[in-house]
């Protein structure tokens, strides 16, 4: 048994609404790294000659390496590598090692990866470095929203999230603003040591600071006195098992750790894959990403040659942003206001998206501009709306223990099945039709197949898990019931 006085300790420094407050801070400087290096001033281009022989040297990364658009464009994605690789990771990490901890081993992985791009000297330096950006970023992204989820406040727990994701295009808007003052005024290697600078607190308090607990975690003190008891027990035991054989008993548990870690995780994914609530949810947001990574990318291209806008650029990334913001925290605050079920999130998320499809379907059949930016508006307000409580569904829909997972794995599949194809694909399609107008109109109308299948989950028995006990929590017994950090004092924070 371990002693109560083990369990109690000094109540961490983080409060609720400081905890919400620093990871939007961390959420919007990732964010802002994303456009920094789409930006003008940092990414730059590549040097031109005219006929007449005068040559403009060439500008940012594309221009100090010489990259063709094929390098650049890899620049842009190389993050999602290490995203994609490391995001399971950390999760099954979570359940071994503090996870505000891995944060902080995350957030210093992306820190260092940053001032790395900054110091560059060839493609490969800057496209390795960017790769490890992403398995920096994988731990925020997989771990961050279940703390957030933990500590909220019971009744505004999905407006907490919302406002942690309309972190995303805020960050992404910023980040093209500062790239392009810092890269054209300084240099763009200035901007990612900057983004650095910005970042280094945030590790350096992960690991100063007393670390939180995550609902459906042991707390690493438990475990180490766990271990330390095991340890005692084999040393001090009338077992007569001698030290050569307790060395070579040491070595091989490295290997029996690795084979238990790999069959938990094996173990986490069936039970995830056999969860039609979290399927059918991850189903939905695959299709719904599919067309906001192509609007994204196609956009503008789109919008200059349908509607021969001259500034597409700003008009579709003005518009994001004001509806990424806007809709993202009207979603959260909806939902709040409906109560906040797996079934009514569902019943927001399939309404919001088809009615937000029409509405851009109907957009894009304007032939004149304004009524396009008026519809396209009303859409986007909606379409962005489901950003909370999509991942609110993710979260409640699986075990505590398993949250961490659940996010990595959405994470996952929402780039690997949806923007990632979609910019190259409905880049076929359109030179298959060659009309930018009827290419928007069968993006679109995949708004629908993500619409029905959200729709699909509303008829779905679906249960609240958030307090459900697992067997992992079943040890718990010996602790006292465990609870976030945060809990006692959420109350007097709201």
């Amino acid at each position: 048994m371990i002693p109560k006085s083990a369990q109690t300790s000094n109540p961490s420094w983080f409060t609720p609404k400081r905890l919400l407050c620093i990871f939007c801070v961390i959420n919007l400087i990732n964010y802002v790294d994303r456009g920094a290096i789409a930006s003008n001033g940092v990414n730059g281009s590549l040097a031109t000659c005219t006929d007449s022989g005068v040559c403009i040297s060439g500008t940012g990364i594309q221009g100090d390496f010489n990259l063709n658009n094929f390098q650049d464009g890899v620049l842009s994605s190389a993050f999602l590598v290490g995203l994609l690789i490391a995001s399971p990771i950390f999760a099954s990490l979570a359940k071994s090692h503090n996870p505000f901890r891995l944060i902080g081993v995350g957030l210093s992985v992306w820190t260092f990866a940053i001032a790395g791009c900054g110091s560059s000297f060839d493609f490969w330096s800057i496209a390795i470095c960017r790769m490890l950006v992403g398995v920096g970023e994988a731990s925020f992204i997989s771990l961050a929203a279940p703390f957030i989820d933990d500590n909220a406040p019971a009744a505004q727990k999905t407006a907490w999230l919302a406002t942690f994701y309309m972190c995303i295009p805020a960050g992404t808007a910023l980040g093209y603003v500062y790239g392009g003052l810092v890269g054209s005024q300084f240099n763009w290697r200035v901007a990612f040591w900057g983004e650095a600078i910005f970042m280094l607190p945030f590790p350096i308090l992960g690991f100063l600071i007393k670390p939180l607990q995550l609902k459906g975690f042991a707390p690493m003190e438990s475990k180490q006195t766990l271990t330390s008891n095991e340890a005692n027990v084999s040393e001090n035991g009338d077992d007569g098992v001698l030290a050569e054989d307790q060395a070579f008993i040491r070595g091989s548990s490295v290997t029996s750790k690795l084979r238990n870690q790999f069959t938990r995780f094996s173990k986490d994914m069936q039970e995830l894959l056999h969860d039609r609530v979290y399927v059918i949810n991850v189903l939905g947001y695959i299709s719904y990403n599919f067309v906001i990574g192509a609007y994204s990318y196609w956009g503008p291209k789109a919008g200059y040659s349908i509607y021969h806008m001259s500034n597409a650029d700003l008009l579709f990334g003005g518009i994001t942003i004001i509806c990424g913001v806007l809709g993202t925290l009207a979603g959260g605050l909806i939902l709040d206001k409906m109560t906040s079920t797996i079934s009514n999130a569902f019943k927001l998320l399939s309404g919001a998206t088809f009615l937000g499809a029409i509405f851009c379907l109907i957009a894009f059949l304007f032939k004149g501009l304004s009524g396009f930016i008026v519809f396209f508006t009303v859409g986007e307000l909606l379409i962005f709306a489901t950003q909370a409580p999509v991942n609110y569904v993710s979260l409640r829909c699986v075990k505590p223990s398993l949250r961490p997972l659940s996010m990595a794995i959405s994470t996952v599949s929402i780039h690997i099945f949806g923007d990632v194809p979609s910019a190259p694909l409905v880049g076929v399609l359109q030179d298959h039709i060659n009309d930018w107008r009827k290419t928007a109109l069968c993006l679109t109308s995949i708004f629908f197949l993500a619409a029905g299948i959200w729709f699909l989950g509303t008829f779905l028995k679906s249960k609240d898990l958030l307090n459900e006990d697992d067997e992992e929590q079943s040890t718990s017994t010996l602790t006292g019931e465990r609870k976030p950090l945060l809990e006692a004092s959420s109350s007097s924070q709201t």
